[in-house]
This record gives structure tokens, sequence and C-alpha cells, in this order.
């Protein structure tokens, strides 16, 4: 138990030392990029430190698996070159015994990782795009709630507020639709209601539909009944309405299977946040994939050389398994394979493949 604690203290000490380098570097990395945006727009140095602590956790919890198998490789060389794993082996505990608390260490890690570090990450990344939305214009415009499609637009006129019961998969064809217009003022003006609406070219094209003036002593009086095809003046595109769905990373996992059903029931492919909620959940087999590797290459003793190779060889491993999960999670996302396989065979072909490697170097 003694020895246990030991390698579990050590293990999170480096893992902790490795992210603290790595969120120094990100930082100014980020603070240079905000800089580069936000000239012209009226923000200063800490306007974009304040941008850059919102948007580095999500650089970091992108990259968790790597400075994973960064940190298993440092602790495995330190402990090869204090000898400490001679003694241990000496002591009648194998190798593979001694992997077993940086494996239930790394499990932890990814458990909390998915449970606290997730709806952090996601809460870090609304609250940038808030910030970054009173510099910029170019916000996001669409949200989906249970009681439909909302989306947002911009005018002259002021600003209009869309509601729709559902969509078609890229949010440029409407039904059951309703226009609410604000004035400068924040005053509304005028509401449409109609039976389907299409995005066309700088206006939405409206077929059944009926507009009331809400500075009208009785509005219901004054009403207007449209004919089918009238246009409305827009300012939305479907580039614009597609990416402001933002990622699914931006949905704590804790929400993400009501806001995949508000999708399906609005309208639009929940495909994505499906996978990456499966991804999400494979995270610790994942974490766990990344330190069995670093062991395989680097769990030997600094005598037998050949350790800058080693390294090398551990680095390369653990950047085809990042590309790999990659890979699978575009074909998820693209319906070329099933969300399961794609969030769950690259760490589970990475556990099997260290384990084999570990066995050949133990015990073959």
């Amino acid at each position: 138990m003694t020895l246990s604690l030991y390698i579990a203290r050590r293990f999170l000490l480096t893992l902790g030392q490795v992210f603290l380098v790595f969120f120094g570097i990100l930082m100014l990395i980020d603070m240079i990029e905000q800089l580069r945006r936000l000239s012209g727009k009226g923000a200063g140095l800490a306007d974009a430190a304040r941008l850059s602590l919102l948007n580095v956790p999500e650089s970091l919890y992108r990259i968790l698996p790597l400075i994973l198998i960064i940190s298993a490789m440092t602790l495995f060389l330190s402990l090869a070159r204090s000898s400490e794993l001679v003694v241990v082996r000496a002591a009648g505990r194998s190798g593979l015994r001694f992997l077993l608390t940086p494996v239930l260490a790394a499990l932890t890690v990814g458990v909390l990782t998915v449970g606290v570090l997730n709806p952090l990450v996601a809460a870090t990344s609304k609250a940038y795009e808030e910030l970054r939305s009173r510099f910029l214009t170019d916000g996001a415009v669409l949200s989906v709630s249970d009681t439909g499609l909302w989306l947002r637009q911009g005018g002259d006129y002021g600003q209009t507020v869309i509601q729709a019961a559902r969509a078609n998969l890229d949010g440029t064809e409407l039904t059951a639709v309703s226009f609410l217009t604000f004035g400068p003022e924040g005053t509304p003006l005028t509401r449409i209601e109609a039976a389907a609406a299409r995005l066309e070219t700088g206006a939405w094209r409206l077929d059944g539909a009926k507009l009331w003036n809400l500075d009208a002593p009785n509005p219901e009086v004054a009403a207007e009944i449209w004919p089918d095809g009238t246009r409305l003046p827009s300012d939305l595109t479907p580039e614009r309405i597609r990416d402001s769905f933002g990622t699914p990373s931006a949905v704590p996992i804790w929400q993400l299977p009501a806001f995949i059903g508000d999708l399906e029931r609005a309208g639009f492919s929940a495909r994505a946040y499906r996978l990456w909620f499966q991804m999400e959940l494979a995270q610790p087999l994942l974490l766990t994939a990344m330190v069995l590797v670093a062991a395989g290459f680097t769990m030997r003793h600094v005598r037998f050389g050949g350790t800058g190779q080693m390294v090398l060889y551990a680095m390369l491993a653990g950047f085809a398994l990042f590309f790999l999960r990659n890979f699978a999670q575009a074909l998820g996302e693209a319906g070329q394979i099933p969300v399961a396989l794609a969030a769950w065979s690259p760490p589970v072909a990475a556990v099997m493949l260290a384990l084999g490697l570990l066995l050949h170097l133990e015990d073959g």
C-alpha cells in the first residue's frame, strides 16, 4: 500500500507539472492571437488575458491524452534513472502489478475529467463566446430548446427574434415560424406568423404569413395577411446558421442527452453530439491506454540504452492514437461508421496493443 501511494503521488505530481507547463505555453500563444484578433476593437492586454483564460481550458481538454502520455513517460523515465524500477522488481513485484497504480490513477483522472472538468470547460467556452461577442459582431445566432428553434437577426430597424417549431438540417427551412421585431430601444414593433419560411439570398420567403403592427391601438384589427412568396429582409446566411451551432464540447456532458433530444425534436441531426457523448464516456479508457503505451516503451532500465529512441517511439504511438481517434470521429460524424464503433474502437485497440507489448516485454 505504501508503494502504491508513493507511485500514485509521483504520477499525479508529474501530471500536474506537465499540465501547468502546457497551460503556460498555450496561454502565451492564445494571448498573442487574441491581441491580433482584437486589434482596433478597443480591447487591451487585460481583455486579451481574460479571453485567453476562458479559451485555453478547451485547448487543454482536447490535448489531455497527449499530456497523459508525456506525464507517464516522465514518471517511468524518472523511476528508471533512479533505479527504483529495479528495486521494485527485486522486491518481487512484477511490472504489470506495478502498473496497476498508474492505471487506476489514470482511470480516476479520466472519470474526474469527464464528470467535473467537462462541465467547467463548457462553462468557460460559453463565457468566452459571450465576452468575445462584445468585441466582435459575428456571435451565435441560433439556439435550440424544448420549445423549438430560436434564431436572431439584425438590421437597420433593430433586432428580430425568430422562433420555429421545426427546421431542416441546416436551419434554412422553418415551419410554424414567428418573427418578433424589436426597435433600437428594445420595444416590440411587429409580429409575423407564417406557416413556412425559406431562407434565400438576403431575405426569408414566407408562406401563409400574417403581420401584426404592435404600435397600433388594436393590432388585430390592423393585421395584414401577406401573399405567399412575400420576402422579409434578412442578414442571415446558411453558413452563419451552421456556424452558430458551435461545437458539441460547448454543452456539458450532464446536459448532452437532453440537448440531443431537443435537437432531434427541432428537426436537426444530432449525430455529432451523440458521437461526442460516447467519446466522452470513453475518455477514461483512452487516458488509460496512453499510460499503457508510455509504459510499453519507457518502463525499462536506462542501462539497456536507446532511451531517446524509445521516447520517440512512445510519442509517435501517442500521436498515432490521437490521430486515429480524430479520424474515427470524422468517419462517425460523416455516418461512415457507427457512433459506438467510432468512439470506442481507438481506445480499446490501444489498450489491447499496449497490453500485448507489455506482456511480451515482461513475460515474453
